[in-house]
């Protein structure tokens, strides 16, 4: 699987091992794609071009995190953000698959968490939770009023979720998705970043499905001005060109509580802008972040201490979140496959060459990187 850095796309920042949001401690991933079918879509049966991508922000163990969540525009859904408002916690695993499959996974991962015991073992008989689950449109490939989605392929990602590498491009959630008019989907990135008193690490995994063509900009370069042709070849009107919605999870081990949480969160739109996206009106671009420090401080008894970074030491982490963010975009554009789908609909990938040669004549190769 190709990546951006071994194009030799340039970018700020120091990586952890992975690249990617599992190189936070304890956080794991898991994906189901499903893809199968071609040529006319017939409702119900196909083609099927999507998926569900799970994180789960300290494996499978319940100690809910403190989170905060902001959206730049609200064309989308992301459930359960309002508890997450309130509380400060996130409470379980989230997950991110297509639109009109929010309800099939918010169901499964509830009777995966119940079944499974993750949750405060006092509180069974009154057991409940408000999942995070986001979506992200992919009909423009996949049979989306097909609901192909089924609770057995939410539990083989929960089941399957893992530290490590994390699969990009066409996997999971992102399957069917297209960004800047090619073929994009899932992909991630991290930094590792030195305060004054400790090293963190913050990671970030996006399923990206926005933006035109025009207004694609890696690195600095222009490429979607310099990359005009291999647009999508669509049987049928596009509903939202260069809409669609992204959605970014964020996690760092630095110990921020929910409205430091909230405010890198708010800089994720930043790195986003970096390439050229624009907050569409039909497009949902919600994020999420949270924190595994401070474990147990959500103990329902007694009175809990918790360490807190100074606000003052943040724009380290701004700055991080604004590269990771960057980044995991472009690592979801490089890993990304053409793909056919509904009608005879196909969206090509990103060629890698003419990437390089695009960041070449803007003088922004890394000629140091191995190139392939």
């Amino acid at each position: 699987m190709s990546r951006a850095r071994d194009l030799g796309v340039p970018f700020d920042g120091a990586p952890g091992p992975y690249n990617a949001i599992t190189d936070v401690v304890g956080v794991t991933v898991g994906q189901t794609t499903l893809i199968s079918g071609d040529g006319q879509l017939y409702v119900g049966k196909g083609p099927v071009r999507t998926g569900v991508t799970v994180i789960l922000p300290r494996g499978k163990t319940f100690d809910p995190v403190f989170a905060g969540w902001y959206s730049l525009n609200g064309n989308g859904e992301m459930t359960g953000t309002t508890w997450v408002e309130e509380s400060g916690f996130l409470d379980g695993p989230i997950s991110i698959t297509n639109t009109h499959s929010v309800g099939m996974v918010h169901d499964a991962v509830v009777s995966w968490v119940y079944e499974n015991r993750l949750f405060d073992l006092e509180l069974s008989p009154v057991f409940w939770l408000n999942p995070v689950v986001a979506e992200t449109f992919d009909g423009r490939l996949n049979d989306v009023n097909g609901f192909h989605v089924r609770r057995e392929h939410v539990y083989a990602a929960l089941n399957g979720a893992t530290s490590g590498p994390v699969a990009e491009g066409n996997v999971g959630g992102g399957t069917g998705m297209v960004a800047y008019q090619f073929k994009a989907g899932t992909g991630t990135a991290s930094r590792v970043v030195q305060l004054p008193d400790r090293q963190v690490t913050l990671g970030v995994l996006v399923q990206a499905n926005y933006g035109l063509r025009t207004n694609l900009t890696i690195a600095g370069a222009p490429v979607g001005k310099e990359i005009t042709e291999l647009m999508p070849e669509l049987r049928s009107l596009d509903p939202s060109p260069g809409g669609g919605s992204i959605i970014v999870v964020l996690a760092t081990d630095a110990p921020l509580i929910a409205h430091q949480l909230k405010r890198l969160a708010r800089r994720v739109p930043m790195g986003i802008a970096r390439l050229g996206g624009v907050g569409a009106d039909n497009s949902g671009d919600i994020f999420v972040a949270f924190s595994t420090a401070n474990p147990g401080a959500a103990n329902r008894e007694g009175v809990g201490q918790v360490d807190v970074l100074p606000n003052s030491q943040m724009t380290p982490l701004f700055e991080a979140t604004i590269q990771a963010t960057e980044e995991a975009i472009v690592n979801a554009l490089v890993a990304a496959q053409p793909m056919t789908g509904i009608n005879g609909n196909t969206v090509y990938a990103l060629p890698h060459e003419r990437l390089c040669e695009a960041l070449r004549k803007y003088n922004r190769l890394n000629e140091e990187q191995p190139q392939g």
